[in-house]
Formats: structure tokens, sequence, C-alpha cells
């Protein structure tokens, strides 16, 4: 039997669930539509109840039938019906599971009478059954027959109890009712929209930062560690919350009383992260103006220094600098390294090795970050197997399918950009501040000055002063080396050949895609005269 939805609909019934695995292994020789079971069905009228639910619905060749699940232990005394969940918690009703089925049944018959023509609704039988999968129904009365009852020992057998309830209420109507395959599925077509209607791209989005907040709330565990030794290096791929973990520290350790330096080597990253620490105590930085900004502070060293995007300052001339910087150097100083496990990510040179020898010669705690906070589980997949880049597990979610194009022209990477912006945003429901264009060419070289004026009055070439205040209110365009660090919902990459034809430019694969925390379109760049046309979904 088809199911819809095809997974249990946000219940926490396990009767229901275990209904939901019956009924989906029943009649398995029957063609696809010709019994379809929908779960959690809404009642949109009800004869007293101003919101009322549906547990499953069935719509066959046989008819329309409700089923009430009703689990755990079952009692009625004095007209009040009660049920025992299994941690022993009662609740009691005065309408029995019976009176329930009966009324959302002539519910949704009256619903269904209003809205689809005679032809179709005089075709089936009608009615209902309450299943009880844990308890032993041997009571009678006038509320019920047996046949309409599946308890723990027919539940074992619910195709053939189906059957029987079938049979019973056809009989009610002389028997003689039998909906055509085609009825059926007009049937099926009314009920199937309030189960497969399109999530809109803005509800996945914020779902996807719902879980990201619960997963941040996990990284904070590690900060504990992290504030309690002097010195650390906390190693993470793309995502997995670093610069997150930095600014924790920085409010810790200044709240300490130290005074604190926090630093990059990006001029955009610095911006950002200025914008989002003023705490007294604390002094952002580029690892270039640090005797700098010293000297304007009238400081001989800082109490304690933080190091985000540290895999791109890994060469003994930054580490010298850093020595002198911090009080008791890095041999006996307060420091804390957050670096990627991915030397691919390294825009500004290759880690040097008597770089990290130091570091480690120090005796530094490691604190390996394993959890993907950013990126939904999809965009991990896929850098996974597209790169081969560490990222972590988890992940936020699953999320929507990351989408990649392959344009042969730059009028055709402007089209197809076009038409994604016009999906993420007109038709998705996002911002134009919640999507960024990362490309790997300048702004003038790109395929952004081919779009429609409508579309580029809306895009902002961001820079570093741009990102105090990002994301604002247009869609942001950078490239991608500028973009290291930072994020946003949904991400399009654009002015990059495919890997496979140059594989050199791995490393802005990595930085592009892994910025994307919710949605990503990659369009490629071919000439001409690639052979194919390799559009779809990666």
């Amino acid at each position: 039997m088809r199911i819809i939805p095809d997974t249990p609909h946000r219940t926490n019934s396990r009767a229901e669930k275990r209904v939901f695995d019956r009924l989906r292994m029943a009649f398995p020789t029957s063609d696809e539509e010709s019994f379809t079971a929908f779960h959690s069905l809404n009642l949109p009228r009800h004869a007293y109840k101003r919101f009322a639910e549906i547990d499953f619905l069935i719509c066959c060749q046989y008819g329309i039938f409700v089923l009430e699940v009703k689990g755990g232990g079952v009692a009625c005394r004095d007209g009040v019906w009660e049920y025992t969940n299994r941690e022993g918690q009662v609740s009691r009703s005065n309408e029995g599971p019976f009176k329930q089925a009966e009324t959302a049944l002539h519910g949704v018959m009256a619903k269904m009478r209003e809205c689809l023509p005679a032809r179709v609704v005089n075709q089936f039988s009608i009615g209902y059954g309450v299943v009880f999968p844990d308890c032993e129904w041997r009571s009678t009365g006038a509320e019920w027959d047996r046949q309409i009852v599946a308890d723990t020992r027919s539940f074992k057998d619910l195709e053939g109890w189906l059957n029987t309830l079938f049979s019973y209420w056809r009989l009610q109507d002389g028997g003689k009712r039998f909906a055509a395959p085609e009825i059926v599925k007009e049937a099926c077509r009314y009920f199937r929209p309030q189960f497969e209607s399109a999530t809109p791209l803005h509800v996945r989005v914020d779902a996807t930062a719902e879980m990201v907040a619960s997963l941040t709330e996990d990284q904070m565990l590690l900060i504990d560690v992290v504030s309690a030794n002097p010195r650390v290096l906390c190693s993470g791929g793309a995502g997995t919350g670093k610069t997150f973990l930095a600014m924790e520290l920085a409010r810790r350790w200044t709240a300490e009383g130290f005074q604190v330096a926090l630093i990059c080597r990006s001029p955009w990253l610095k911006s950002y992260l200025q914008a989002r620490l003023a705490i007294p105590g604390l002094t952002v930085c580029l690892v270039s103006a640090i005797v700098t900004t010293l000297k304007r502070q009238q400081l001989a060293t800082f109490d304690a220094v933080i190091v985000d995007e540290g895999q791109d300052l890994m060469d003994t001339m930054t580490l010298d600098a850093l020595d002198r910087a911090v009080a008791g150097g890095l041999a006996e100083g307060r420091w804390c390294f957050f670096h990627d496990v991915n030397n691919q990510s390294g825009f500004f040179g290759t880690p040097q090795q008597e770089a990290i020898d130091c570091l480690n010669s120090f005796n530094p705690t490691r604190v390996p970050l394993k959890t993907n906070c950013r990126n939904t589980r999809v965009i991990l997949d896929k850098i996974h197997t597209l790169l081969g880049a560490d990222m972590g597990t988890r992940g936020a979610g699953d999320g929507p399918q990351v989408w990649t194009h392959t344009a042969h022209s730059k009028e055709e990477a402007a089209r197809i950009l076009a038409a994604e912006l016009d999906k993420l945003i007109h038709d998705g429901g996002l911002t134009c501040g919640q999507v960024t264009i990362l490309s790997g060419t300048a702004l003038a070289d790109s395929a952004v000055p081919l779009l429609p004026g409508r579309l580029k009055q809306s895009i902002e070439r961001l820079d570093e002063h741009s990102l105090i205040h990002f994301p604002g209110d247009r869609t942001g365009f950078a490239e991608i080396a500028n973009f290291k660090g930072l994020e946003n919902d949904a991400i399009v990459m654009i002015g990059l050949p495919p890997l496979s034809k140059r594989p050199e430019r791995l490393a802005e694969h990595y930085v592009g895609m892994s910025r994307a925390r919710a949605v990503l379109s990659v369009i490629y760049e071919a000439p001409q005269s690639t052979t194919g046309h390799l559009t779809g979904r990666l």
C-alpha cells in the first residue's frame, strides 16, 4: 500500500508508527495507486471540533475508510474513556474512539461532497475502524461491531482485518459500490496536495538555521576545554565552528581581565569580526598590523592571542611576530590557533612544516572539531565526494539538493545565473541579503555585468567596509578568496572551470562551496569546444 507522506508525519505515537509500517506492507501485489493511505490528515471541517485530525485515511476501490489508532491500555468507566500510555500516564475523554472515527469520517465526506462532483463521491463506500495494537479487545457494546476493531491479535494480520473491514462497510450499502481506478486517482489527487505541496525554500533555510543553533550549542561544550588551557591548537574543516569558538574564547578571556588580540590575515574577516565583537579588552587586528596596534594602544604585549584562519599564518615570520606580541612568548604565553585541517584551503601559501613543528614543540592542548555546524548534510557529502575534504560529520539537517550547471559562454552563464537568482529570491522566498555570489574572477570579468538591469541593481560588490553590515539588503558579490571565514544561507558560485579541467583550482572550490549554510548552486564555465552539456544535479 502506498502511504502519503512516505514517512510518519510528525507523530510521537509509537502505535501510529507501528500501524504505518503494517499498512505499508499490506496489499503488496496490488497496483501502486490501488490502495493509498494518508497519514495524519487534517480536517478543515468537523461537527463540533475547531481542530481535528484523522490518524489514517484509506482510499481504494472498496471505499474511503478512516482508522483511529489508540496505543497502550484502554478502559471505559461510567462513560469516560481512559487511555494509558507506556509510561503509565492516563488521559481521559468523554468521547470514545469509535465516535472519534465516525465524526471524522462524516467531516471529511462533507468536505468531499462540497469539493468533488457526485459522480466521484457516490462511487465510494465509506466506513471507519479502530486499531488497538497493544491490547486485546474482548468487550462488546452498542457503539461497535467486532468487525471494525483490530486488537493485538488481528493486528498481526492487518491486511486480513482490512479486508474484513472493507466487506463489513460495503455490505451496509448493498455491496454494489466499487470505485473505478480513475475515480480512485481523482479522489487521491484531492487528498494528496495536503501532504505533498512543496516546502518553500525559505522555510527549509529557516529549519537549517534552527539546526545550526542546536549544533552550535554542542560546540560550546568544547570551549570549556579551550579556555581552560593556556596553549591550544584547535583544528577542524570549514564549517566546524572555528570562528564561532574564537569569538566565544575572546569573550571569556577578556572577561578574566586579559588584554586579548584576535588576529587574522583577511581584511574582510577582520571587519566582520570587529563589527560583532565590541568588547572591552579585545583588539581585532591583521597580523601585518600587530606592531602598530601595540604601539597605538601603548602596550608592550597582549596577555593572550587568538588566531583565526591559522592555516594562512603558518610561517616562521608570522610566528616570530606573534612570539613578540604575546606575554611570555609562544613558549610560555596564552594563545589559541584555530586552523583548517584541509591544507588546500590556504590561499596565502602552503603552511610551512617548520612553523607547524615550532607550534607543536610548545606542547599545546589539541582540540579537534568533528561536528560540522554550518553546512547541510547534502552540501557536506558533495564537498567530501568531489574534493575529498574532511569537514566534520553530522551537518545542519538534510537541506535542498546542490545544483550544478555548465555554461559554454559568458552569456549562457548570465542566463543561468539570472534563473538561479529568481529561483532563490522570487520563487524561494529568500531575501536578497541571504544570497551571495562568489566568483573565481573579478566582477568585470564575470557574468554579472550581463545580467538584466533589474537583477544587476540588486547586487552589491562586497568589500571590507560593507562587511561591517553584512548581510545587507542586497545580494552580495565577492571573489572567492576574499570570502574566506565568512558564510551565508545561499551561495551561487560562478566563474570557475570544472574541477576536472583545472584541478589546481581545488582551493577555490573548497572555500566557495563550504561558505553555503543551506543552499548551494554552482555554475561552471567551459569553453565552447567542450563536448557534451553537463547540466543537472550534483
